[in-house]
């Protein structure tokens, strides 16, 4: 008994001791600290104690969910975030901000001048022609600032001629519009106001205001029933959503997630325009149809082009890589005719088949490039319709000719595709992947176009789809540098039709775009823009002579 309590004892006051040493510890600790603080610069310390350790960022097997913001927004951009950006801050210079006042201050078509500089009694073709433009407000003053947005073109109907003209912008008020006289006889010339600086201000800013103005609806099929959802390109909802993610390329479609439905149900979408404008009632005023494509130059008479027996300077082959000028083209007889390189002239039937021959051709695009699917079984008789399922307009079009070898593929582009026809997803991705999922050769040719589609949406979207597809081609190349590359330029359309939506000068500035990402690449270029303006086009998709004056280039580029 004795010995058990001595144990106790002894426990107990060696407890203490070691309480007493500890507390002597952590007291000397707590003086030293305060003093060390007190002598020293201690604000980092002190902000250390506010921002502890996030703990998450040692679990690798976090998940996020489709809204949920990365923990650090402090992560550099990432290089095709840094040449959005650039590409945006040139645009806002050539586009800056000029407000809209009042009717009477935005140029007017009847007070504005045009004045031949250095006028001649005779022109030679080959000539070029200089005219010297001077906007003026509604009150006859001259505007002080550049920025409207014009088409100059100059044509011959007789001939069944034209070519557009080439505008620069001084940005104080005067425009010099340059023709070059391709062609011998009577030629008229024409500079259309399309939208003033005002109207062009006020469209690019409705531009980049957001993604609300078209409404996509998704289909989700579940067993045998049918749910539809609300979709975007960005989210603005609280709802829980089915986000569609092209990772490496930061490409993203979501839909509203349907109760009880896996997102991997969505099989179809379609979009509707939505009752949304961010112009005001007064800037709306600049777009009524008698304000759009108003000629500047009524009193301009015509000029008369001579032979002068001039000499053409020998032109190489037409082949991918070349520098396109502006304007690339003209109409002669409603033939187009290159300015930069020597054309082959394909007939009908046998040159178009025999350069075809052994071919395999991607289409990739809008329904601009669906067009050459239906042109060309019209010229080539051997090019039979391969039924390749699906339904509608928009499923993959298939052209084959076995015997020769020669097949012929239109994939539309995904998201965003604007149009009141569903069509399908299942078989459909982006431009970049379906580039990525070609080997490539000598025999493969791949023709891309966009723009149309996009013109409703803030720009950025479009210059990262652009880059995407550069970074794809880039990678094609490298595997197979041999395979030919060729781009579509978006073409003019309705003047008419929805400006804050559609208007060409979206597709103007989307067409800038094109040519600054694609300038020191290895493909060829159609520039539809160029010759739609050319043929006075006035439609999304051009007659048949400009579609068989499309193909004859990309013709002469892969043969």
């Amino acid at each position: 008994m004795m010995e058990k309590t001595l144990i106790i004892r002894t426990l107990t006051l060696f407890a203490n001791v070691i309480a007493r040493k500890l507390l002597l510890v952590l007291t000397f600790i707590l003086v030293f600290w305060v003093i060390y603080l007190a002598s020293t610069d201690h604000t980092k310390y002190l902000n250390h104690l506010r921002n502890p350790i996030d703990l998450n960022q040692w679990s690798i097997f976090k998940k996020f969910s489709p809204s949920e913001a990365p923990l650090n927004p402090a992560v550099s951009p990432t290089e095709t975030e840094l040449r959005v950006r650039e590409i945006m801050e040139k645009l806002d210079r050539l586009i800056p901000p000029r407000p809209f006042t009042h009717i009477n201050t935005t140029t007017s078509t009847k007070h504005s001048t045009a004045t031949i500089l250095n006028p001649q009694d005779t022109y030679c073709r080959g000539d070029q022609l200089d005219i010297l433009l001077e906007a003026r407000d509604h009150l006859g003053h001259r505007k002080e600032y550049g920025g409207n947005f014009l088409r100059a073109r100059m044509y011959s109907p007789a001939l069944k001629a034209g070519a557009s003209g080439k505008v620069t912008d001084f940005n104080n008020g005067t425009y010099l519009v340059s023709f070059t006289l391709f062609w011998e006889g009577q030629v008229s010339l024409s500079v259309l106001l399309t939208h003033p600086s005002e109207g062009a201000s006020a469209l690019w800013r409705a531009r980049n205001r957001g993604y609300d103005r078209i409404m996509f609806l998704g289909k989700f099929a579940n067993g045998t029933s049918q749910v539809f959802t609300e979709c975007g390109l960005s989210p603005n909802t609280s709802a829980e959503l089915c986000q569609y993610l092209d990772a490496r390329d930061q490409e993203a479609f979501y839909c509203v997630r349907p109760p009880r439905v896996p997102c991997a149900a969505l099989t179809h979408v379609n979009s509707r325009n939505k009752d949304i404008s961010y112009l005001s009632r007064e800037e709306w005023s600049l777009f009524h149809r008698s304000n759009i494509g108003v000629e500047m130059m009524k009193d301009l008479s015509s000029i008369k082009v001579l032979p002068c027996n001039k000499s053409e300077n020998i032109k190489k082959k037409c082949q991918t890589g070349m520098k396109t000028p502006f304007p690339s083209g003209y109409t002669l007889e409603g033939r187009w005719i290159t300015t930069f390189c020597q054309q082959i002239k394909f007939n009908a039937t046998e040159g178009i088949r025999g350069c075809l021959e052994r071919k395999l051709i991607y289409l990739m695009g809008d329904s601009t490039l669906r067009q050459w699917i239906y042109f060309l079984p019209k010229v080539v008789k051997t090019l039979k319709v391969f039924d390749h399922h699906g339904t509608g307009v928009f499923k993959t079009h298939v052209l084959l000719d076995a015997e020769r070898h020669i097949l012929i593929q239109w994939k539309k582009h995904s998201h965003p595709f604007v149009t009141q026809t569903l069509f399908s997803v299942k078989d459909e991705n982006y431009i970049p992947r379906q580039i990525d999922q070609l080997a490539g050769d000598s025999g493969t040719a791949i023709v891309i176009t966009i723009g149309q589609h996009f013109r409703p949406f803030p720009i950025d979207i479009f210059i990262r789809r652009a880059i995407n597809v550069k970074k794809a081609i880039e990678r094609l190349l490298l595997r197979s540098p041999e395979t030919k590359v060729i781009l579509k330029t978006e073409n003019t359309r309705e003047l008419y039709l929805n400006t804050e939506l559609f208007s060409d000068f979206h597709g103007y500035i989307q067409n800038l775009v094109i040519r600054d990402i694609f300038m020191d690449l290895n493909v060829g270029i159609i520039d539809a823009w160029d010759m739609t303006v050319a043929y006075n086009n006035y439609n999304v998709h051009p007659s048949d002579v400009i579609i068989g004056n499309q193909i004859d280039m990309f013709l002469n580029y892969i043969c």
